[in-house]
This record gives structure tokens, C-alpha cells and sequence, in this order.
């Protein structure tokens, strides 16, 4: 509607969005939803709007570009949040990029002067070392003493989601909507192709060799309808309480046989979500972690004996096993990379093999 009644000499900032938000909508969609990326643009705008929301879009350019930019950096007091803390370096960049996105969307819809992006994308993002920015550790491998330590406190369907994500270097998502359909077993290694996954809106296909040990993990999933998930929460939590009733010490109680509700206002869903599936091994690594404490009460308390990682974390642990054994470019198919350069990030460089190497010439 509003580009039937103004044009790019008297639209305003927030119409600008407002527009750009509906086609994000329609543009940003997966199975036939709308994907996260729509709350990424949301969270890049929301200072914009604080700030500029008002002016007219021939009015901004780059110098409030590189205000907005170090009020993200800095945090600001939004009167509807309250104080928004600092962001990263990383996370401004990321967000700064979107927000140029957007007026480049703009330019291409004649609602902005044509100028405008190319004005923007003369603000380059903060670099390394010349910015008071927060930095953030970059996401390495998860030592896998630390995943079997965990794996003690999980519930036995996400502990089988861990072991077969280490096993195979998938994406957390990938393991989640996992279904006997998808997977292709007349060989000796299994084929598993994903319904859905992060890189097909780019046309690209997913495979994922699942191995002998991998594949004694799976068996006892497949016997079940093969268009449903593998592992469902609903089933978790059954096969969580059947383990605790194992390891009671005293008798179950009549009154304790079922305390489920008959109709709960939530329903399990059919399969585990990325989050949900971290938080269970949030959960888990805070167990492990008194546990081992309890076992060895030399360590002060204030000592992390078992760190917290994230599921994203084993992919960057078979990466790098893989990279060792064998080398980059097989660590590259494995992961599923359409360059070598995304996988050095994935794949920690092995000090062992530089040693070696002076070993031999040095």
C-alpha cells in the first residue's frame, strides 16, 4: 500500500521496513514458514527504528550508518527493552550487513534513491583489533571425554542423537528431523538425505554417509512408520521416566504409577527442535559437571571440571578428526561445505602435524 502513495523522495525510514518485513515474509520461508531470518532483520532494526525510524529514507546515509553502528556496539537504552547491552563485533557486523540489505531491497523496489546503496556500502565493519568491540571466542571442537561424561546424565534418545551426530558430523537440524525414509540402506554405508536443511534454498543437495557404528545407533529407530522422526520427544520423556523407575531404591507407590496429565495444554511434539535439543545438553553438562565434583572433592568448587559445550560443537570435533586422519578435502564432502575455506573453520588446525613436519626438515 505504501508504494501507491509515496515514492522515494518523501518515504520515511519505518515504511521502508514495514514494506521490506512483508517481503521477508514471503522470501524467508521453509516448509512453508517463515524461517529465523525474519527475527535476525528484526533484531538489526530495531535501533534503526529507534533512531531514524522518522526521517525520510533520501535522508540517511552513511554517517548514521556508522551511528548506528557504534550504538550497537556501545548498547542503548530502548524505552520499550530497557538497556540493550553491547553487542559483539561479529553480531555488528552481521546486523549492519542486514540493515544494508534492506536499502539495497529498497533501491531494487524504486522506494529509496539509487545512490543510497551503493553510499552504504562504502561503511566497512568493524575489524579486529582496531575497535573497543566486545570479541567473542571462536566455537572450537568438544573434547570427547567431555561428551561421554555427558552423555551419563542424558535422556537415552538425546543420548543417541549425540553419539550419531559425533559419529557423523551432521548439523544439529539435520539429526533432529531425521526419518527412516530419508535414508538409503542397500549399501554397506548408509545414505541419509535430509528432507530439509540449511543450504537447499540454494539449490544445493545434502548427504550424509552413515557408518557401521552409526548405524547399530539407528536400527532400533527404524522400526516404525518411515515418513515419521526417529527421535520424538514424546518417546524421550517415556524412556526418561521407565530409567528413572529403574534406578528407584524404594517402591513406587500407587499414587506415583502415572502422575501425567490426561489432556495437557501442551503436546509433545513429533520432533525434537534445535533448541531443545541444546537445552537438554545444557542440562546434562550442569549434572555431569557436580557429579564429577562430588566424585573428587579436591577440586574447588569454582573449577569447571566438565565445561559447557553445544551440539554445533561435535561437528567441529569430527571435522577435526576427519581433517587429521585424513585431510581437508575429504573434511570438506564429509561436513557438506561448498568451499574449503568454511571448513578450516570447523576443522582445528593439529598442532601435531606441524611438529611433525619440523620433525622431519627442521
Amino acid at each position: 500500500a505504501g508504494r501507491t502513495t509515496t515514492t522515494e523522495n518523501d518515504i520515511t525510514v519505518v515504511e521502508v521496513l514495514d514494506a521490506f518485513r512483508e517481503h521477508a515474509l514471503q522470501h524467508y520461508r521453509k516448509d512453508g514458514k517463515p524461517t529465523g531470518e525474519v527475527g535476525n532483520f528484526d533484531c538489526a532494526t530495531g535501533p534503526l527504528q529507534l533512531l531514524y525510524g522518522r526521517e525520510l529514507v533520501r535522508d540517511f546515509g552513511p554517517l548514521k550508518l556508522k551511528t548506528l553502528q557504534a550504538l550497537m556496539a556501545r548498547g542503548y537504552d530502548d524505552p520499550q527493552r530497557g538497556a540493550v547491552a553491547g553487542l559483539s563485533r561479529g553480531v555488528v557486523n552481521s546486523r549492519i550487513g542486514r540493515i544494508k540489505r534492506i536499502f539495497r531491497w529498497a533501491v531494487s523496489e524504486e522506494l529509496a534513491p539509487a545512490s543510497l546503496a551503493h553510499a552504504l556500502d562504502t561503511v566497512r565493519g568493524l575489524q579486529a583489533g582496531r575497535t573497543d568491540c566486545r570479541e567473542t571466542e571462536p566455537v572450537g571442537p568438544v573434547d570427547d571425554k567431555h561428551v561421554e561424561a555427558t552423555l551419563l546424565h542424558l535422556p537415552p534418545v538425546v543420548a543417541d542423537m549425540v553419539s550419531l551426530q559425533r559419529l557423523t558430523g551432521a548439523r544439529p537440524g539435520e539429526i533432529c528431523c531425521l526419518r527412516p525414509c530419508d535414508v538409503d540402506r542397500t549399501g554397506d554405508v548408509w545414505e541419509y538425505r535430509p528432507s530439509r536443511h540449511k543450504t537447499q534454498h540454494h539449490g544445493r543437495k545434502r548427504l550424509i554417509s552413515i557408518g557401521p557404528r552409526a548405524q547399530e545407533i539407528l536400527r532400533p529407530y527404524f522400526l516404525r512408520d518411515p515418513s515419521t522422526y526417529c527421535f520424538q520427544p514424546a518417546e524421550s520423556e517415556k524412556k526418561r521416566k521407565e530409567k528413572l523407575r529403574e534406578a528407584r531404591k524404594t517402591p513406587v507407590q500407587p499414587s506415583q504409577v502415572d502422575r501425567s496429565k490426561q489432556n495437557p495444554k501442551k503436546q509433545p511434539g513429533g520432533f525434537f527442535k534445535k533448541d531443545a535439543y541444546a537445552r537438554a545438553i545444557r542440562r546434562a553438562v550442569v549434572v555431569a559437571d557436580r557429579k564429577a565434583h562430588e566424585a573428587d572433592t579436591s577440586i574447588p568448587k569454582d573449577t569447571c571440571i566438565v565445561p559447557h559445550w553445544s551440539p554445533n560443537q561435535l561437528r567441529h570435533t569430527f571435522a577435526t578428526e576427519v581433517r587429521r586422519k585424513f585431510g581437508l578435502e575429504e573434511a570438506q564432502v564429509c561436513l557438506g561445505h561448498a568451499a574449503a575455506n568454511v571448513t578450516e573453520l570447523y576443522a582445528e588446525r593439529n598442532a601435531s602435524l606441524g611438529a611433525e613436519v619440523m620433525r622431519r626438515i627442521g
